[in-house]
């Protein structure tokens, strides 16, 4: 007969060895389920292959921090820790987080320290709570800081569509953690890894010779401004990424169109901004000036791809404001913003991955386009007006004189017309069945190929303004009239990220979350039931289990006596 002892000390080594077998499996063998339905846990594969790029640990420190959050940024703050730990989980190398008040800094560093946070799109939020005494502002930090042992950069998690409600702009704030998380870790492991060319030599840029855009691509891509005479051939032009054409006022020629045309059919990128009227903003005061047709000597390529930019501009009643002398206040002259409906704040968006999410884009002169067959070719509207819309066609008049007067609505009557069309597929050549330029051989000829453009009907939409004391260059999407920041600064960087790698981590912004709110009616009618059945509820199963558990063990015991 086997002695207690032994048969007990043998299942504490069998409980212990299994212990330690389970805890090597563990570390040998790493999986995670996620059962939840829209796959909250899981990330996409352009994340997964970001992170195992990694070759050094990260750090993130979390900036939404505060006392008393109001719910809806308690689970934002809770949604961004998951992500950093879900991130951690599928890397190579640890990813660490923690809570960093900015206001904790000391006050001789504090303001540098916001203003750095600024330079990474981080805006200070004031937000209201509610306290017993009454109503109290609270500046929040709503971004995130990612560093290494030697750099460090920053994103903005909070951000949604103009209209969205709160609830709205929460969820989708959380549908983008995934891509802001990873779009950060990729700036700190894959700076300025991709070309982008800005086409030069036909009056493009002429605001800001490209700053705008220079400025907010700048630290993400490598740009250079290319000469487009000094492109002899089309391989000339396939070491960049993104090509950018930004407001020609000048005609290309067919040797040009040729090899923007090969350039497209070979896998190239063609960012095509451009006017359909020329419009002197300068000549508008008094009796005003005409906004006439520009010709850029692209038109027949872009009708080829199945667009066309027409010779009109587009009025919107959800507009800017332009600045007109008022008079004077005293000695001081007075700059008026009036009602302008040629600039256009462009709130309607597509659920796409360049512009899901997106906040107003502002458009200043914008022309309409239309979409003509074309095989083989996706045509993707990302931008769109408002209800109350219309179109001008050339000759239009454009002057000041005409700020004082009130739009009427009904003379608004369309809605929705895009203003930037994303063209995808298998593009057919302008050249196909003609006589090739001067100076190019057949031999190296594409009929078809397959290539992405993007068309926008104004030419200044990149370009950014100017401040009005200085007339030093604005960022991008800063407009001193309005005095606001528009969204066409992350619009160019979403943009651009997808064109150079559609199946990136640009993709991730397909992710999206159901908001499964609580019926406020039912919560009021039933909050007694519910209270009651999870208090009393867990007891009862836990005597009635217990007393039919207790009834067993007498029953057998009593019997083995007898």
């Amino acid at each position: 007969m086997k002695k207690p002892g032994i048969h007990k000390s043998r299942s504490i080594l069998f409980l212990f060895g299994g212990i330690v077998l389970l805890f090597l499996l563990a570390n040998l063998v790493r999986f995670r389920i996620d059962l939840t339905e829209e796959k909250r846990f899981s990330l996409h594969p352009a994340t997964l292959q970001l992170l195992d790029q990694l070759d050094q640990p990260l750090h993130v420190d979390i900036l939404l921090t505060g006392q008393n959050l109001p719910g809806g940024m308690r689970r934002l703050q809770k949604s961004i820790e998951e992500t950093v730990r879900t991130f951690n989980a599928y890397s190579n190398q640890k990813i660490s987080f923690s809570y960093f008040d900015p206001l904790s800094v000391v006050d001789s560093l504090q303001e540098e320290f916001i203003y750095s946070l600024v330079d990474y799109g981080i805006n200070p939020t004031n937000l209201t709570i509610a306290r017993n005494t009454g109503q109290e502002a609270q500046l929040i930090f709503p971004g995130i800081l990612v560093s290494d042992d030697t750099y460090e950069t920053g994103a903005l998690i909070l951000k949604g569509e103009r209209g969205m409600n709160e609830d709205q702009i929460l969820n989708s704030s959380i549908e983008n953690l995934e891509f802001e998380l990873a779009n950060a870790i990729r700036k700190l492991i894959n700076p300025n890894s991709t070309a982008i060319a800005l086409l030069m030599g036909h009056g493009e840029m002429q605001e800001d010779e490209g700053f705008g855009l220079v400025e907010a691509l700048d630290g993400e891509f490598e740009i250079f401004k290319v000469p487009m005479e000094q492109a002899k051939k089309v391989e000339d032009l396939q070491n960049f990424s993104v090509l950018f054409i930004e407001g020609p006022q000048e005609s290309y020629s067919e040797q040009e169109v040729y090899l923007l045309d090969q350039y497209v059919l070979r896998g190239g990128n063609l960012v095509v901004l451009a006017d359909g009227v020329s419009v002197d903003v300068e000549q508008a005061g008094g009796e005003g000036t005409f906004a006439m047709p520009l010709e850029n000597g692209l038109e027949n390529l872009l009708f080829k791809y199945g667009i066309r930019i027409n010779n009109d501009l587009i009025q919107d009643l959800n507009f800017g404001y332009f600045p007109v002398m008022g008079g004077n206040f005293g000695n001081q002259e007075q700059l008026v913003p009036l009602p302008w409906p040629f600039y256009i704040q462009a709130s309607r968006v597509q659920q796409h991955p360049i512009t899901k999410g997106l906040d107003v884009v502002y458009f200043r002169f914008a022309s309409s386009l239309d979409t003509v067959m074309a095989e083989g070719i996706k045509k993707t509207p990302l931008l769109f007006t408002s209800d109350f819309s219309r179109i001008l066609p050339a000759p239009v008049r454009v002057a000041f004189s005409d700020l004082d007067r009130q739009p009427e609505v009904k003379d608004f009557p369309l809605q929705n017309l895009p203003l930037a069309y994303l063209l995808e597929g298998e593009f057919t050549s302008l050249f196909k069945n003609r006589f090739l330029p001067e100076g190019f051989s057949k031999d190296e000829f594409k009929e078809n190929g397959t290539g992405k453009v993007v068309v926008i009907g104004d030419g200044e939409l990149f370009q950014s303004q100017k401040a009005i004391q200085s007339g030093a260059p604005l960022t991008l999407g800063e407009d001193p009239f309005n005095q606001t920041t528009f969204a066409n600064k992350l619009f160019l960087k979403n943009l651009a990220q997808y064109l150079q790698n559609p199946e990136g981590i640009i993709s991730t912004r397909t992710r999206t979350l159901q908001i499964r709110p609580l019926n406020k009616v039912k919560t009021a009618q039933q909050k007694t039931y519910w209270q009651t059945l999870n208090v009393l509820a867990p007891v009862l199963v836990l005597i009635v289990v217990g007393g039919l558990i207790s009834t067993r063990r007498k029953r057998k015991y009593s019997k083995k006596i007898n």
